[in-house]
């Protein structure tokens, strides 16, 4: 059983404050280290830059998706997260290896290194109701016998995305949506509709924070 739920907050930046603390309490209670997965935008980079009280040394930071695009390229999700997490943290983020020439093979090296179980796996919206680069009408939709898997051609870039069945496995998906041009999707992922990308994500335990544009009907 599913459960999604919602918490609607004035702005961008009180959505960012609540995900910063989010993140810092699911890794207070953790007994061991800190498994962390984070999507990209402007939000969450927000949220990265309010996690100085972070024990970074039992932290672990993965990707939940990335653009293949170069080291350092404004494209990719990697740069603004490095831009935004202190510099004590650099060495406990985990980037995809999207700059490989073998993509499917870095694909599945990267799974090779993926936690039984991510803690806590933070997901943004799309205005066309993707999530992760779960992009619509790509064959990665299907892919549910690999972890992390690579996507055709979206918006001028191919990626590197978890698939469902890592997000799944997440104990939290913590949800950031800002923005009026998300709210028809907002609705549509609390209604549980397979028909848009992120509505399939089953994780058990999913809070989804947005702010009042994102939440109006």
């Amino acid at each position: 059983m599913v459960e999604r739920r919602l918490e609607v907050l004035p702005d961008a930046d009180a959505v960012a404050r609540r995900g910063a603390t989010m993140v810092l309490e699911a890794a207070a209670a953790t007994a061991t280290g800190f498994a962390l997965a984070v999507s990209g935008g402007r939000t969450p980079v927000r949220m990265f830059e309010r996690l100085g009280g972070l024990d970074w040394e039992r932290t672990a930071i993965w990707q939940v998706d990335e653009r293949v695009a170069p080291e350092g390229h404004r494209d990719r999700n990697l740069t603004g997260l490095l831009a935004a997490l202190p510099t004590e943290a650099h060495d406990r983020v985990r980037p995809m290896p999207v700059t490989e020439p073998d993509l499917e093979a870095a694909a599945e090296r990267y799974a090779a290194g993926l936690p039984p179980a991510f803690d806590l796996i933070h997901l943004g919206l799309g205005d066309d109701g993707h999530t992760a680069s779960l992009v619509p009408r790509d064959p990665v939709l299907g892919v549910h016998e690999r972890d992390v898997a690579v996507t055709g051609d979206y918006r001028g870039r191919r990626r590197m995305t978890l698939t469902y069945r890592a997000l799944e496995r997440a104990s939290l998906v913590l949800w950031l949506v800002t923005g009026a041009d998300k709210a028809e999707m907002v609705q549509r992922l609390l209604s549980g509709d397979r028909s848009i990308p992120a509505g399939r994500v089953q994780a058990p335990t999913q809070l989804v924070v947005v702010d009042e544009a994102a939440a109006a009907r």
